[in-house]
């Protein structure tokens, strides 16, 4: 027993040591970055400092320092100028949110990060942590995880941790520097209008925009923040101290360089008419802490931090100099920790290079084929069985896209680079079924025209055949940054062609390829299968397919409230009490409720949800327990059900939201199987914002209620005390 307890003795100091000489190379390494960093402010001119100072700064070959390039990777690597043509695509943000996994969103940026790296980028404009407000005209709304503000949260924290690496990997050879944007409220604007000005109280700011932010900086250590375009209670974000400063480096704790959004620090003269030329401009975007000024082409008519606008001024007043130093001071430091000063430039071959893996684009596929969420499935019309059909109709203008000549794929959403090929749902459908069912395609009309010329094709190939793909929805055509719409509904004729196709009395599955809820009555009511697949990547076809023949079990859930009409926005599960109860919280002649509510999704199976259960029903206001429920499959196939824990402070200090996402996680559950899924509850589910805006739990009851959306009757509850 002695011996033991020595060897244990010696192992717990081992361990400490090693701890402790980390923590120590660690802190050393730091150190040392900062007297290198030091010295070469030192030695750099006022030119080159400035030159520094902008997106993929060349570099400066008198002193040995290294150009950073930049790229976007909100799902897969874009090199915005360039299209090499062969780096994989996976589904959109909103789409790869809908599988309710973050551990995909980690390897998908991982994968993402290492084709980064294989074409020397290595600062990449992603993720987008914006909560989306609840309003679909705004065009970015495929960009975002969704319209709640933890699930954000845990989207965001696991992309990061992906293409920067966690711990000893974190900016190695393998990752890159991640940049969370908008910071911060972009999409809290008053008409979805594209950069519109937010205005909002600091409680609305604190519950539901800034936790994906906080957990950026605290959880993933985010390197790059990228302010929003718009101004913030009459601040532009570019020049807002409170926001960059006092929030987000201050209270936050942030320690990386921000580096701003498209000739936002140009527009506080050209847009917001604040300042009154481009030096002016330039130093308020300085002194609020905004170290890289990114103007995409390099257009000097454009740029700000330039030694054209800023030397003579910084010469004339010498006090401006330690704005330069911090900002240049920051984007050294950054190359320093990515190791771009001891690394070898590539020369990269854009005619052969092929970034991207089979592994990779393998990995794309299964993203795609977990984002799908069925919402409507009457009388079980899918799966299709392909050994009871011989012809199958695939219909509308999202159905096939050929390879651009120029550009990427419409269907692949923005911010979008070219993988080598794109997998639409007639490929798939085509590649699935082989020779053992006919395929009848007719597009029968575009995306964005009136024209009417293709109906008739289209109505002949459905009653040619067994059963209808109609496959609608929007583009990058009608969606994406700078798509913003007046209205919900399918643009242009594509109503009328499901109206059409509906009247041939065939079988009809409508599969949504779309960046945004849309407000789909008609097909809602009247077509007995949906599948919403938003846009799927290069592989989204292949999904597609696999699911509508039964090889996948769709299992997604909507991070996003579909709307029933564009009179209803903003629509989402966060609201406050109103005045239900009494009639007077209604539309006079319409439904209030979302025509999809936010978590909804649906399965070729069934689960049973059991009663939660808590560990302790009281607890300390300090204390934790834990809330468990048992799911069962109760179908004949296996599926994956996601389980959803919302929180609701029942009576408190100040007012709160009807409940709030506080735990989720999808499983896999074969048929008659049960599992028990447990979520934990403390302080960081159960906390408010109080009156002076901190986070407190306040004595009383809590109703905790778990299921399988946010809907109301989908939920079961219990109460927890805490005194």
């Amino acid at each position: 027993m002695k011996k033991l307890w020595l060897m244990g003795l010696l192992l717990a100091s081992f361990f400490t040591t090693v701890a402790q000489n980390n923590a120590e190379t660690k802190s050393n390494s730091d150190e040392e970055i900062d007297k290198k960093v030091a010295t070469l402010i030192s030695q750099m001119t006022l030119d080159e400092k400035i030159a520094e100072m902008t997106q993929d700064a060349p570099a400066n070959e008198r002193l040995g320092i290294p150009s950073m390039k930049y790229g976007e990777a909100l799902h897969g690597l874009w090199l915005v100028l360039d299209y090499y043509g062969n780096t994989t695509v996976y589904p959109q943000a909103v789409a790869a949110a809908s599988t309710w996994e973050p551990e995909l969103i980690k390897k998908m940026a991982s994968q993402t990060a290492r084709e980064a790296r294989a074409l020397g980028v290595t600062h990449c404009y992603s993720p987008n942590l914006d909560v989306y407000a609840g309003d679909a005209r705004y065009g970015r709304v495929e960009e975002s995880y969704g319209e709640d503000p933890y699930l954000v949260s845990r989207m965001g924290v696991a992309f990061i941790e992906g293409l920067q690496g966690t711990g000893e990997e974190q900016f190695d050879e393998n990752h890159v520097i991640a940049t969370a944007k908008h910071f911060v409220g972009y999409p809290e604007n008053r008409r979805g209008i594209n950069g519109g000005f937010s205005d909002m109280s600091e409680r609305r700011l604190r519950e539901v925009y800034l936790p994906p932010f906080e957990a950026a900086v605290k959880e993933a250590g985010v390197g790059s923040v990228m302010p929003g375009h718009q101004d913030f209670n009459g601040v532009p974000c570019h020049m807002n101290t409170w926001l960059l400063k006092d929030i987000l480096r201050d209270e936050l704790g942030f320690d990386g360089f921000i580096v701003s959004d498209n000739n936002d620090v140009g527009r506080l003269e050209t847009m917001h008419f604040i300042a009154e030329n481009r030096t002016e401009a330039a130093i308020l975007g300085l002194k609020a802490g905004v170290d890289m000024d990114l103007v995409i082409g390099k257009n000097v008519e454009l740029a700000t931090y330039h030694t054209n606008i800023l030397k003579d001024t910084i010469l004339k007043n010498p006090a401006l100099m330690k704005y330069i130093d911090q900002a240049t001071s920051r984007i050294l430091t950054a190359k320093y920790k990515l190791g771009l000063f001891d690394a070898k430039p590539k020369k990269i071959d854009t005619e052969t290079v092929v970034a991207g893996t089979d592994e990779h684009r393998e990995f794309a596929l299964e993203l795609a084929e977990k984002s799908i969420i069925m919402l409507k499935n009457d009388n079980n019309l899918l799966p299709l069985d392909v050994s009871k059909i011989k012809s199958l109709a695939v219909i509308g203008p999202n159905a096939h896209e050929e390879r651009p000549k120029k550009g990427t794929y419409k269907l692949l959403g923005g911010y979008s680079g070219l993988p080598p090929y794109y997998v639409s749902v007639l490929d798939g459908l085509k590649k699935k079924v082989g020779e053992h069912v006919k395929i009848n395609y007719a597009k029968g009309c575009d995306i964005d025209s009136f024209s009417k010329e293709g109906f008739p094709e289209a109505i002949s190939a459905a009653k040619n055949s067994d059963a209808v793909v109609l496959v609608v929805g929007s583009s990058h055509k009608t969606c994406g940054e700078g798509g913003d719409r007046a209205d919900l509904d399918l643009y242009g004729v594509q109503k009328e062609l499901v109206e059409a196709i509906h009247k041939t009395g065939k079988p009809v599955i409508v599969v949504l390829i779309n960046g945004r809820p849309l407000s789909i009555n008609y097909i809602a009511e009247n077509i007995p299968s949906i599948l919403e697949t938003w846009y799927g990547g290069m592989r989204a076809g292949d999904a597609v397919a696999n699911v509508i023949f039964g090889d996948v079990n769709p299992g997604g859930k909507l991070t996003m409230s579909f709307p029933r009409d564009v009179g209803q926005v903003p629509v989402t599960y966060l609201e406050r009490p109103d005045f239900i109860g009494s009639g007077k919280g209604q539309y006079r002649f319409s439904d209030k409720t979302p025509l999809f509510p936010f978590g909804f999704g649906l399965s070729y199976t069934t689960f049973k949800y059991g009663t939660p259960k808590l560990d302790n029903t009281s607890i300390a206001a300090n204390g934790t327990t834990t809330v468990s429920v048992e799911v069962t499959n109760t179908g004949k196939v296996t599926g994956d059900e996601v389980v959803q824990m919302y929180v609701r402070d029942d009576y408190a200090s100040v007012g709160r939201y009807l409940k709030m996402l506080k735990g989720f996680k999808r499983i896999t559950l074969k048929p008659g199987e049960t599992k028990t899924v447990s979520f934990k509850l403390g302080f960081d589910e159960l906390n408010i914002l109080n009156q002076d805006l901190k986070k407190v739990v306040e004595p009383g009851t809590f109703t905790i209620s778990v299921g399988a959306s946010s809907k109301a009757d989908d939920l079961k509850t219990v109460s927890l005390t805490v005194k």
